[in-house]
């Protein structure tokens, strides 16, 4: 893999920073539905589980087992703990192996995993959810948003990851763009929906892009990310000052870290740092 050249930024060095922003990313995530949103939702734009709730899983499986649907909502309710979630989670797929509601529960138990950092359990839980439905444009635009933001490049299943996580945002990508619009959603409230989602889609496949070294690629999924976004991600901005950095377009290079560095957090400094060298290799062009 070919890395960012070293007076630009150490690869160690932004690792640990983009690890270290990540947890307050995964804090954001509200609650839908007694699951957690992606990264980026809040409110209307969780595009298939927003409107998800204990009255409509009644009403969509009329015959469901009283027992197992009391199981269910104890899984359901469960948001405090995420290891109890879990094990909630998993005594309810071993009970009900064949339930209608395996999905709904894989689905919530990536959301604890991802809680507790357990990488491993959110990709082998993504990797059910999607067997029995593909098309959980959640499931998808949430684990690909966290491979590549927990990536390490000594990993020996780095690559397959990256490619796990473009996979999974391209799909997302046409799933939404052959949606229709749920019953209980307004039109403006479907299109900032989607809206919102592909944010979260150009962030993944931005990142997907840099830790592959493709400058270029990665500039263009992070611009799409982050232009007009009050609320981007800072970690996206970082990256893509870098990406400009490596591109030579300083100029583009100091907004992006300006941008990012007017935000509260752990890259703030180094933003701010970027900012600076980046002006002055603008003002030498």
């Amino acid at each position: 893999m070919r890395l960012p050249p070293p007076k630009l930024r150490i690869w160690a060095s932004l690792v640990s920073l983009l690890v270290a922003a990540a947890p307050s990313s995964f804090a954001q995530m509200s609650t839908r539905g007694g699951q957690q949103a992606s990264p980026v939702n809040s409110g209307v734009d969780s595009l298939q589980t927003e409107l998800h709730s204990l009255t409509d899983v009644q009403r969509q499986n009329p015959g469901l087992d009283p027992r197992e649907f009391a199981d269910y909502k104890r899984f359901y309710n469960e948001n405090a703990e995420p290891a109890k979630k879990i094990d909630l989670g998993k005594a309810f797929l071993q009970k009900y192996p064949k339930s209608a509601l395996a999905e709904a529960v894989d689905a919530g138990m990536i959301d604890a995993y991802i809680a507790r950092q357990d990488w491993p359990g959110v990709y082998s839980t993504a990797d059910s959810a999607l067997a029995l439905k593909p098309d959980d444009i959640d499931v998808l635009a949430t684990v690909g948003w966290v491979i590549p933001h927990v990536y390490r490049p000594d990993d020996p299943d780095a690559d397959a990851l990256l490619d796990k996580a473009e996979r999974y945002e391209k799909h997302a990508l046409e799933v939404m763009a052959a949606m229709s619009k749920p019953a209980r959603m307004t039109d403006p409230q479907f299109a900032a929906a989607k809206s919102q989602k592909a944010l979260q889609v150009h962030s993944a496949l931005g990142l997907v892009y840099f830790r592959r070294s493709d400058y270029d690629a990665s500039a263009k999924e992070l611009v799409q990310a982050t232009e007009g976004n009050a609320n981007a991600d800072p970690s996206d901005l970082y990256v893509l000052g870098i990406d400009q950095e490596n591109l030579k377009h300083y100029g583009d290079a100091a907004d992006a870290y300006s941008r990012c560095a007017q935000i509260s957090g752990n890259l703030a400094d180094r933003c701010k740092q970027g900012a600076d060298a980046a002006k002055k290799l603008a003002e030498l062009k």
